[in-house]
């Protein structure tokens, strides 16, 4: 199997940062309580998948779960009432679409990967 060039992965090493960026936002939101503990979860589950989809191309599921990790982001605000935070809410609605279009950039390249015939 030949491996992918890095260059090719600018999606996921995108989408590690933005994971990371939420998993350690609570340090500058100065907040504390379940909201800011599942932002944190959340980013952790977004860096998780970035590193997974980075050394596993072929694995449709680490995109898949990426979008729906990035979905998750994206709706908390709402779900667990903090819109009235604004960093927080902004960090999870902008970062939580960005996760979810990176998902979907990668998604392609992963099914591709994956039906690719495997050299004896």
């Amino acid at each position: 199997m030949k491996p992918v060039k890095s260059t090719a992965r600018w999606d996921d090493w995108a989408a590690l940062a933005a994971g990371l960026i939420v998993a350690v936002s609570w340090l500058w939101h100065q907040t504390i309580g379940p909201p800011t503990a599942a932002l944190f979860l959340l980013g952790v589950a977004a860096v998780f998948m970035a590193v997974l989809a980075l050394t596993h191309p072929e694995l449709i599921a680490t995109e898949a779960v990426m979008i729906v990790v990035g979905l998750a982001i994206f709706i908390a605000p709402w779900a667990l009432g903090f819109t009235g935070v604004a960093p927080m809410a902004w960090t999870g609605w902008i970062l939580g679409a960005v996760i979810v279009a990176l998902g979907a950039v990668g998604l392609p390249r992963a099914i591709a990967l994956h039906r690719r015939p495997v050299p004896h």
